[in-house]
């Protein structure tokens, strides 16, 4: 019999597994953070921080940022990056899991047809002087603009995919190569897993960062191809990827339409979460269908659209508070001044219990990135009086 969960009860195992509701989800820090989350996306825009600390502080509160820093990018390494759902921080004991796309990367051959002929020369200069970075051997552009890659970035790049060299650690934003037979531990460099092992093995941990999920919330968390995404399914009904069947009510209607962690099911989630500001590229949020499903809020970001076509702001941030996601804040930094640029409240939310904890994650986040100030530029009409009300105090 296929166990039934309500939308809310599926909202809430949700947020326990992403690390928003339980005081459980807060033990252990940004290292801790990251294996429950099993991939943090990686992003170059930087307005309050980078992508990659928001999700650390949406979680865990005013962290350090040399300490986020130091949980993904420490040695030994605990991390390295590669593809998940895009370019992710992940475990470090994951690097077998990911084996099945480091050879489909080498068998890309339009890709590897525009590798140039110094591939070989570039991996003997970091077996020599690594760890190294782009700069160390050779740049990373030709004098173009940031499209213009060096035959070095290339080379690098494509050694970084297929597995021959490892980023473990960035510095200034800039990645450290090193080879994987230097940086990756021995242990987990000698599994040996086929393309069946891998996927199944990633499902159990998409499940568990997850806690409920379609079929295709697990697709788009691990990006699979067609092929990859029948050995799924295959995992998925023969009960090797360890997900539970479940049914949620206005989820695609299927007789099972979810899989669920079967640890998030023994126990009811219990606790609060400070209202927080979440990045775009949280995985809470990252699929536009499931945050639709799951919170009923339509996210898009707006970054890379025509800034007079843009209807919330440039890196509109969801605010998640109480278990849903009440609104919108697109920030700003000015000097030392944290500038909400635009601030929305979702239909059906109450604007005066949507102020304070909006004024409060302003002011929070302000101080988290060392700024002494706060100033709203624009806000929806609704909630203009609650909020700098809340702000003065």
């Amino acid at each position: 019999m296929t166990l039934a969960l309500s939308p809310d009860e599926a909202r809430r195992i949700i947020l326990h597994a992403q690390g928003f509701l339980g005081a459980d989800a807060r033990r252990a820090g940004v290292a801790a953070t990251l294996r429950r989350l099993g991939a943090v996306q990686l992003d170059t825009i930087s307005v309050l921080a980078r992508s990659h600390e928001l999700i650390a502080y949406a979680r865990l509160g005013a962290v350090g940022r040399a300490e986020i820093e130091r949980a993904y990018w420490d040695e030994p390494a605990r991390a390295f990056e590669y593809w998940c759902h895009a370019a992710c921080v992940l475990p470090i004991e994951d690097w077998p899991l990911y084996a099945f796309r480091r050879r489909h990367m080498r068998s890309w051959k339009h890709r590897r047809d525009d590798i140039p002929a110094t591939m070989d020369k570039v991996l003997d200069q970091v077996r020599e002087a690594g760890p190294v970075t782009v700069a160390d051997i050779g740049g990373s552009r030709k004098g173009g603009g940031w499209w213009d890659r060096s035959d070095t970035k290339i080379a690098i790049e494509w050694l970084l995919n297929v597995g021959e060299v490892v980023c473990t650690r960035r510095t200034g934003w800039r990645r450290v190569y090193e080879l994987a037979e230097r940086a990756v531990p021995a242990h987990l460099l000698a599994e040996d897993l086929s393309d069946a092992e891998c996927v199944t093995r990633l499902a159990t941990v998409a499940g568990r960062a997850l806690g409920v999920a379609t079929r295709a919330d697990l697709v788009d968390f691990l990006r699979l191809r067609a092929p990859e995404a029948a050995l799924l399914d295959a995992a998925l009904l023969d009960g090797s990827a360890g997900l539970t069947p479940v049914r949620v009510p206005g989820w695609p209607e299927r007789s099972v339409n979810a899989w669920a962690d079967p640890v998030a099911l023994e126990t009811e989630p219990k606790g609060r979460h400070r209202t927080a500001p979440l990045s775009p590229f949280d995985s809470l949020v990252w699929d536009r269908a499931r945050t639709a499903r799951v919170f009923g809020f339509n996210h898009r970001l707006e970054a890379y659209v025509p800034k007079d076509k843009r209807v919330h702001g440039y890196f509109t941030m969801p605010v998640l508070s109480g278990g849903r996601l009440i609104g919108r804040i697109d920030p700003a930094r000015q000097g030392t001044t944290l500038v909400a640029r635009q601030v929305g409240v979702e239909e059906g939310v109450s604007p005066r219990r949507a102020a304070q904890g909006m004024a409060e994650a302003l002011w929070e986040a302000a101080s988290w990135v060392g700024c002494d100030d706060v100033r709203v530029d624009r806000v929806d009409p609704r909630l203009a009086a609650p909020l700098f009300e809340a702000l003065m105090r």
